[in-house]
């Protein structure tokens, strides 16, 4: 399964960058997320347990996440639940002056391949791409408001 959400996001690519590479601030901006929690964290990754919710269904899963400032990149590899393998990037290109086109690509081989074909649009249509796009809306939303002199994100 591969699935990619992308959204423009008009707001300075380092506080984009910034914003959504910190997840500790997930749970408090994003309203779909439950918790994060860290089980393991240095300077440029962390091993974190991750929930949110699909509509009314809570969903969970452990990442490795790495931070790649240099490249302006975010990785995350899931190691638990339904997606473990699955392969998550997101990428931040400037689109113009004053825009940047935030993309998050997902790939995942369901590890019972003779399901596979079953699960991974399940997955994908399903829970992957609802809550990427989700997310990516709200924080187009925050950081909007914000360069246009809104509130700050804190």
């Amino acid at each position: 399964m591969h699935s990619d959400n992308s959204i423009l996001i008009r707001a300075p690519r380092q506080r984009i960058f910034d914003v959504t590479t910190d997840l500790e601030r997930w749970p408090k901006l994003l309203p779909h997320y439950r918790y994060i929690n860290f089980i393991r964290r240095d300077e440029s990754s962390s091993r974190v347990k991750m929930a949110c919710y699909r509509g009314v269904l809570p969903i969970s899963w452990e990442s490795d996440h790495e931070v790649k400032p240099d490249v302006f990149e975010q990785h995350f590899h899931h190691l638990k639940a339904f997606t473990k393998g699955m392969h998550v990037v997101w990428t931040y290109q400037p689109e113009g002056e004053d825009a940047v086109r935030v993309t998050i690509v997902h790939d995942l081989k369901f590890r019972l391949r003779p399901l596979a074909p079953l699960m991974e649009p399940l997955l994908g249509h399903g829970f992957i791409e609802p809550v990427a796009g989700r997310t990516l809306a709200t924080f187009k939303q925050l950081l909007e408001a914000e360069a246009a002199g809104g509130p700050t994100i804190e």
